[in-house]
């Protein structure tokens, strides 16, 4: 199953996560990527925490892509989420 979720990156204590679109097989950062849609650093403010690609998260999301339930709730906020459920109608 093909699911959006979170790569770790950064430093010890610092971390910086990438939203990816990856086999569930596959450990969390093990293993390549089939597509990197974003950027997630936690440290930043709430506005710019979350810079990803709409139209390729809503292309993943079509094609039958999981989201995780961290990215479903960081998609919520972002609005992509809604995006998504208005395009299914």
């Amino acid at each position: 199953m093909i699911k959006i979720r979170l790569a770790r990156l950064g430093a010890k204590k610092k971390p910086i996560y990438r939203v990816v679109v990856a086999d569930s097989r596959n450990a969390r950062n093990n293993g390549r990527p089939v597509a990197t849609i974003g950027m997630y650093d936690p440290a930043k403010d709430a506005e710019t925490r979350l810079t990803v690609d709409a139209a390729a998260a809503l292309e993943w999301l079509g094609k039958g892509a999981q989201p995780t339930e961290t990215i479903r709730s960081l998609f919520k906020k972002a609005g992509i989420m809604a995006q998504f459920e208005a395009s299914k109608k």
